[in-house]
């Protein structure tokens, strides 16, 4: 059986923790930042988990994370 290939966008993107959650980065805080107030932009950065409704589909794409 051969493997399963990984989509490589994926795995630039996506991370999987200790417990079994998928991180991912926000979105919006790459362009167009000079209308956006500093709070928005604060509350942009970092990371968060991905929600459990989309999770399947990127652990389909990460299949060896």
């Amino acid at each position: 059986m051969p493997k399963m290939k990984t989509k490589s966008g994926a795995k630039k993107r996506f991370s999987v923790r200790a417990d079994g959650s998928i991180k991912r980065a926000q979105a919006y805080k790459r362009h167009i930042l000079t209308k956006k107030t500093t709070k928005v932009k604060r509350h942009l950065r970092g990371s968060v988990v991905v929600s459990p409704r989309d999770a399947a589909v990127v652990r389909a794409m990460i299949p060896y994370a």
